[in-house]
């Protein structure tokens, strides 16, 4: 079912580490060989043995129109045809910055990058020099990209500071960087109470989705923002993958909270390799050439990456796209918690616009340490079952789902019918 799959793997451990180019498409986690693909259309991908299935992982985000959406197809072509980069500015580049602060009203002003690990970085690097001071604050479960100062796993205790989660990281780049636990507000208020005055920044995704799909509650997020402007810490949600993904206005939009800065990837390239920061005006006049911040891109604003991302915008943009993307959504995830509940398999889930989470755990997860909890083994037994059946889900129980405006009710019922056969065998 999988030769060519395996076959492809086979060559690609000699030339290239573990056989892939990032680490979760290993299938370290579930086990098996990872699955080579040919081709994408809307909601569907083909594997090289020729094997269909539906999509729910979607690039890991930006195809939320489907794959291969004919007028990105074409705004992508029209644009290679006159030029694919020239390191200069574009008009294309200035249309989408105006797209972003039109749609996300907390961003003043914003910067492209080519990849949202830079767009996060810098933006710490930002919030470090606006306020002169050097301690972040993240929260363990969030991934914001593999830069050195965030890749850190919790200390002993609730306000310790964080150790290197990678090897090559040394101990003094991250013994700036604090974790606390995701959705725990008495934490979170006792390290401010301790350090507020010392912290550059607080970085959160709003909406995680790197521990699966975890919603932090409204007054967490209202204490977060309120904490941050007392003690003058920047605030900076990492959009990535919510952005424009959860809704046109991201989870700051279905919060209501504005962050300072914003950081952004995933759907603002529809495909293509583009992210950005951006916020308040008067930090972000601090980065060069205005002010002492040094970032730089030759690739930032890619004629070609900006094409894909305008045409992708300007489409989820349109009246009713997130409440029909959101309808599926809930449907979907409804009826396979259905399935699961009538098989006496222990399931929650939540999703919100196109974003889902599924876990085999009664209670729905709020943080990293519940997640953990969830059953694991039954995942990977799901995971491998839904694959044979032609559903593809992400290699992982701690990566969020994604569903795209393509996945129609024909997808949705078999993917139900696929979960409620899997559930037998568990």
């Amino acid at each position: 079912m999988y030769d060519q799959s395996k076959q492809l793997f086979e060559k690609s451990q000699r030339v290239i580490p573990g056989g892939v180019n990032s680490p979760v498409r290993a299938f370290r986690s579930v086990g098996g060989t990872p699955i080579f693909f040919r081709e994408a259309k809307g909601a569907y991908m083909w594997d090289v043995d020729g094997n269909k299935y539906i999509d729910y992982i979607g690039s890991w985000g930006p195809a939320i129109l489907g794959h291969a959406h004919p007028e990105v197809v074409a705004a992508v072509q029209e644009r290679a045809a006159r030029g694919m980069s020239f390191g200069a500015p574009t008009e294309a580049e200035l249309e989408l910055a105006e797209r972003l602060v039109a749609l996300l009203p907390s961003i003043e002003q914003v910067r492209l990058t080519s990849s949202g690990t830079e767009a996060t970085m810098s933006a710490i690097r930002l919030a470090r020099g606006f306020t002169g001071r050097t301690k972040i604050l993240k929260f363990e479960g969030c991934y914001h990209g593999h830069g050195d100062a965030l890749l850190v796993k919790a200390g002993s205790g609730a306000l310790t500071f964080g150790h290197p989660s990678s090897a090559g990281v040394p101990a003094d780049v991250v013994a700036n960087t604090l974790v606390l636990a995701y959705n725990e507000l008495d934490e979170l208020e006792k390290a401010f109470a301790e350090i507020g005055d010392e912290l550059a920044c607080v970085i959160i995704e709003p909406i995680a989705g790197n521990m699966n799909f975890v919603m932090p509650s409204r007054e967490y997020l209202n204490a977060l923002r309120s904490l941050c402007t007392k003690h003058g810490a920047v605030l900076i949600f990492d959009e990535v993958m919510t952005g424009f993904r959860v809704g046109l206005h991201g989870a700051q939009g279905h919060y209501g909270i504005a962050p300072d800065l914003t950081t952004l990837g995933k759907v603002i390239g529809g495909g293509m390799p583009v992210g950005a920061f951006g916020g308040r005006r008067d930090i972000m006049a601090h980065l060069a050439p205005l002010g002492g911040v040094y970032q730089a891109g030759t690739l930032s604003g890619n004629p070609v990456a900006v094409a894909a991302g305008l045409k992708t915008l300007e489409l989820v943009a349109k009246p009713g796209f997130f409440d029909s993307l959101a309808a599926t959504t809930s449907k979907m995830v409804a009826g396979v918690k259905d399935a699961a509940r009538a098989a006496g398999v222990p399931m929650s889930g939540a999703s919100l616009g196109g974003m889902f989470g599924l876990y085999f755990s009664e209670k729905l997860p709020t943080n990293y340490a519940e997640v953990m909890a969830a059953d694991r083994e039954r995942f990977n037994i799901y995971f491998h079952g839904m694959l044979a059946r032609g559903i593809y889900l992400a290699p992982s129980a701690f990566e969020a789902g994604f569903v795209s405006a393509m996945h129609d009710s024909s997808d949705v019922e078999a993917t139900i019918l696929a979960a409620r056969e899997v559930f037998k065998s568990l």
